[in-house]
């Protein structure tokens, strides 16, 4: 990693604008965390049999966020990015994937997931979760993907010592 670039969450706020800012720099985290490395590089597995690595955090991550945002608020029967049933793992296989498809389609589902929050007019928006077949708020939204970056973020630490610790030796 070159350079840390993240904008920290404020140390006072509101509950929307804290959601906010800790949700980017969870985000930013990530692709921190994949700067400067290869594709070769972003496959790397943790360990055997495990099939994860950054690359397949930037994949999961993404549908992660079509799964909570687009899903939930804009079309439950929209379909994952790389699986035709709703099935998270698939992600992780990026044997074959590369940055750009992977960045690709996570950023794409961000910025898709940020104006579902900008327009919306409360964190008590409803929307439905389909694998659920409840109603959930934006507000748990926006805490359930937050926790998911934090715990991937912490896999991420790893995996990126992992590549670091390959890269020249």
């Amino acid at each position: 990693m070159t350079s840390d670039s993240r904008v920290g969450p404020p140390l006072f706020g509101g509950e929307r604008e804290t959601l906010r800012a800790f949700l980017d720099y969870h985000r930013a985290t990530l692709a921190m965390k994949c700067e400067g490395l290869s594709d070769e590089e972003l496959r790397l597995r943790s360990m055997p049999p495990s099939t994860l690595s950054l690359l397949g955090l930037v994949r999961h991550m993404a549908e992660v966020e079509r799964a909570w945002f687009r899903r939930v608020f804009q079309d439950n029967d929209a379909p994952m990015v790389w699986s035709d049933t709703v099935d998270f793992q698939a992600a992780y296989d990026a044997d074959k994937s590369t940055r750009s498809e992977a960045f690709t389609a996570w950023e794409a589902e961000v910025e898709n997931s940020r104006r579902i929050e900008r327009e919306a007019s409360s964190l008590d928006l409803a929307g439905h979760q389909p694998r659920w077949g409840e109603d959930v708020s934006l507000r748990m939204v926006m805490l359930h993907v937050l926790l998911e970056y934090a715990r991937h973020n912490g896999h991420a630490d790893f995996l990126r010592e992992g590549v670091d610790g390959t890269v020249g030796a």
